[in-house]
């Protein structure tokens, strides 16, 4: 392979997700007093290590909307061609219909593109607003998807809320959208298997509703949000949980909540347990702070001081001290969405933030 940056990629891994091996084997979790899961890893900041990868099914990708979507052809090939030589696992595209005054992208075209554009890649949609359209539609999608790029595509769904005009102007009472949710995730997993569909429900009613062909794979489908009802949610139709906007010690508290719901309704432990978070890139921390204040000030209309504590900033060594105590949290899958220089400069400095909390060795270009 033609290596087009000059950094060398470490090796490349099956992109499946799931939690400590240490754990799996044995069939359960371990708990302190404190009723938090204890992972062991690598330490807190590590060094670079000369010995086998410390957390070798932990996967890490970025998200990259503005810069993907805006690119020229070659450019967005380019990008993605960046992304999969440097080692990083997959592309994360977002979902807003009118976010805060107009601003959004379309997840499922932004998946179609990225899928499109590169032969290996995977692409998760974090997270999808699946509750504003109807789930005939996206079960369309999705169907279509897995013809163009089988096994590729993780959907995670959310109930957007963060700018209430966005749900109503969709026609949907904002004060439903969590029970709309509900609804539309157990009419995609049945869907997704390609049988005839009867439903007569508060928010849509199906005759006869076939999806063909059948989704095979079928698409995981990841919750997102936070406390009981993404719990509970995550137990009843998900394969797994994509938190974001929560601290190291709530991300372990609604670990062990999920861990706890699936076992009591008889099903196995998901999957997938993923993180989306914000990071700054730069010389030190405080420019890097500046600017992913700036950037997230701009796009949420909130004081950058209200993330500070759910955000990373600084050289990829302390955003991989950052990202540790979700690590061991029992967070696996990372998606960074990276404020730096260049969308290139992200890109490596993921790359060497995913080689840190792996602990794999990278030696000098």
């Amino acid at each position: 392979m033609v290596r087009l940056y000059g950094r060398p990629a470490p090796g490349r891994i099956a992109a499946t997700v799931g939690f400590h091996s240490a754990w799996v084997a044995s069939g359960r979790p371990r708990w302190t007093n404190h009723q938090y899961l204890v992972i062991p890893l690598v330490e807190s900041v590590p060094g670079l290590r000369d010995d086998a990868a410390v957390n070798s099914d932990l996967t890490l990708g970025v998200a990259v909307n503005d810069e993907l979507l805006a690119a020229a052809p070659a450019a967005r090939r380019a990008i993605l061609d960046h992304l999969a030589d440097a080692g990083l696992d997959h592309l994360t595209v977002g979902d807003h219909i009118s976010f805060h005054g107009g601003t959004g992208f379309d997840g499922i075209v932004a998946a179609t593109t990225a899928l499109a554009s590169h032969d290996t890649l995977k692409v998760l949609i974090g997270v999808y607003l699946a509750g504003l359209r109807h789930p005939m539609a996206t079960a369309r999608s999705l169907a279509t998807l897995t013809q163009v790029a089988p096994g590729r595509l993780i959907l995670g769904v959310g109930v957007a809320g963060e700018d209430r005009a966005e749900v109503s102007n969709m026609g949907v009472d904002p004060a439903t959208r969590g029970r709309r949710m509900d609804e539309t995730l157990g009419l995609l997993r049945r869907l997704a298997t390609g049988e005839a569909v009867d439903h007569r429900g508060r928010f849509f009613q199906l005759e006869n509703a076939r999806i063909l062909p059948a989704l095979e794979p079928r698409v995981p489908i990841l919750i997102g949000g936070a406390g009981e009802v993404a719990v509970r949610r995550t137990a009843a139709d998900g394969d797994g949980w994509l938190g974001m906007w929560c601290s190291a010690r709530r991300y372990a508290a609604t670990h062990q909540q999920i861990l706890a719901a699936c076992s009591a309704a008889g099903r196995p432990a998901p999957t997938f347990a993923g993180l989306n978070v914000w990071v700054g890139f730069g010389r030190d921390a405080a420019t890097a702070r500046a600017a992913l204040g700036e950037r997230m000030s701009h796009l949420y209309n909130l004081p950058a001081e209200k993330f500070a504590h759910i955000s990373a900033a600084g050289t990829p060594r302390d955003v991989a001290g950052f990202l540790t105590p979700y690590v061991q949290a029992g967070a696996r899958t990372l998606t960074l969405i990276p404020v730096a220089d260049t969308v290139h400069a992200a890109i490596e400095q993921a790359a060497e933030v995913r080689d840190l909390l792996r602990g794999q060795a990278v030696e000098a270009p």
